[in-house]
């Protein structure tokens, strides 16, 4: 746990230059781990950050389309496309077989280039220019998909995000971002 938190953070920070080498790093330490535990970690572990669902929800209801891209895990994601009724979702698949993690991903890699992609098939999808979406994200490896948003959030994100970003919350929950928007 502690070497992968340090992978994490150092990736997030922009200290590892190359993000998918460092996915590799973190997900080969996983390599014989019985599958379960991953839906032992989505039920025990897994919280959503404040606000998220309140966020989730206005969206919707006021007829906006959402996506959560991650360099997270499919296993993860796809659950949380459900409960939360999110349209999209894009993420990393852990190889899996005879019921253990292979310390392997299968497909391509979500990285910064990926979320950027992800972003720009979700609008062409629902018919929209980038320019009308709003991308949230705290690391380095969202700078490309914020950049391509024509609004940019930068939620409890490391410095370099911060910089970069059109707003920067720091405190509160995602539902501090309908405080940006107009109603």
């Amino acid at each position: 746990k502690a070497e992968v938190a340090a992978i994490t953070e150092a990736a997030m920070s922009g200290e590892i230059a190359d993000y998918q080498e460092s996915l590799r790093r973190r997900v080969a330490l996983l390599v014989g781990l019985e599958a379960g535990v991953l839906d032992r970690v989505y039920r025990e572990r897994l919280r959503l950050t404040d606000g998220a669902e309140t966020l989730i929800g206005a969206a919707r209801q006021a007829g906006l389309k959402t996506l959560l891209v991650s360099g997270g895990f499919s296993h993860f994601t796809d659950r949380l496309k459900v409960r939360l009724d999110l349209d999209f979702t894009r993420s990393n698949m852990l190889e899996i077989r005879d019921g253990r993690l292979t310390g392997r991903l299968v497909g391509p890699l979500v990285d910064a280039d990926a979320k950027a992609e992800a972003l720009r098939d979700a609008c062409a999808r629902i018919g929209c220019s980038t320019r009308q979406a709003i991308a949230v994200g705290d690391g380095a490896n969202d700078l490309k998909m914020m950049a391509v948003a024509g609004l940019s959030v930068a939620f409890r994100a490391k410095p370099v995000v911060q910089a970069q970003a059109t707003w920067a919350i720091g405190h509160g929950g995602l539902d501090a971002i309908l405080n940006l928007l107009p109603v």
